[in-house]
């Protein structure tokens, strides 16, 4: 398969990195478009999205790299290859997250709404980057008969590259991918269509949904980055769905969503 979306004066371009920023930038839009609409400051999403994409690329990588180090260790200078592959999603979540969190409390704005806001966008994105790493032969599943494949009635293209080195592997890519955009369907039926959503209610449903689908496909996954015996994805999707189920619990307190900037509630600002 072939990996480069175009060479441009012996520079190649990869379809990895195309859809990352495919997904960045709809999610971008989406994101301020949504900010325009419940009256919040579009200025700061701007802002915000400019250093938390580059602080989550490299929280991405740097999960992947340590939790993968044996890959690394013999060629240092290949850590900083990202177009070849190599990116975790979750590494990445979490360095987002996290930055989010301190540049809200350094704006004075709140985290969990501004959570809210982006949490379509980030699980859209996840639903897109994951045909990356279908073109980059990674994130597959367990070996797999050719008639598995076609049993599941899927395009021959995809069957075609699943075929990896001799052998088909389940296409696990494609599981969270289709779940993923099921999760941005779900998010946006929620924002648009009930009106009296609690701040973090999006995020708490971010939370529980992809944490669910991650923890049963990392099961399936047979490239998966590991902590001794324990898949590491595994243990962190338990978290994220006691966290966001949490959040769902406290968000009772907390303000309507889809009130202007200028409407705070009292505990709000603790997060």
């Amino acid at each position: 398969m072939n990996r480069i979306f175009i060479s441009v004066f012996g520079i190649n371009i990869y379809w990895y990195a195309v859809l990352i920023l495919i997904g960045i930038l709809i999610g971008i839009f989406l994101a301020c478009k949504e900010a325009k609409r419940i009256s919040y400051d579009t200025n700061f999403i701007n802002d915000l999205a400019f250093y938390v994409i580059p602080v989550s690329l490299i929280g991405a990588r740097l999960y992947y790299v340590i939790f993968n180090f044996s890959i690394f260790k013999n060629d240092i200078l290949s850590i900083f290859k990202v177009w070849e592959g190599g990116l975790a999603i979750y590494g990445g979540v979490i360095a987002g997250i996290i930055f989010t969190a301190i540049y809200c409390k350094r704006k004075d704005k709140s985290i969990l709404k501004t959570l809210d806001i982006f949490a379509p966008s980030l699980i859209l994105g996840q639903a897109i980057g994951r045909w990356g790493n279908f073109i980059n032969q990674e994130a597959f599943g367990r070996e797999v008969t050719l008639e598995f494949l076609q049993n599941m009635h899927i395009p021959q293209f995809i069957i075609d590259g699943m075929y990896i080195n001799g052998t088909y592997y389940e296409p696990t890519f494609l599981y969270e991918s289709v779940w993923c955009l099921l999760g941005f369907i779900i998010l946006i039926i929620v924002r648009y269509n009930f009106k009296n959503i609690k701040i973090g209610t999006l995020t708490s449903v971010y939370f529980i949904w992809y944490g669910i689908e991650r923890f049963f496909v990392e099961t399936l996954r047979s490239d998966s980055l590991f902590i001794g015996e324990f898949k590491i994805s595994v243990i962190v999707s338990f978290i994220i769905i006691l966290i966001g189920l949490v959040l769902l619990f406290l968000n009772r307190n907390y303000e309507y969503y889809n009130k202007g900037d200028d409407k705070k509630c009292k505990k709000e600002k603790l997060l």
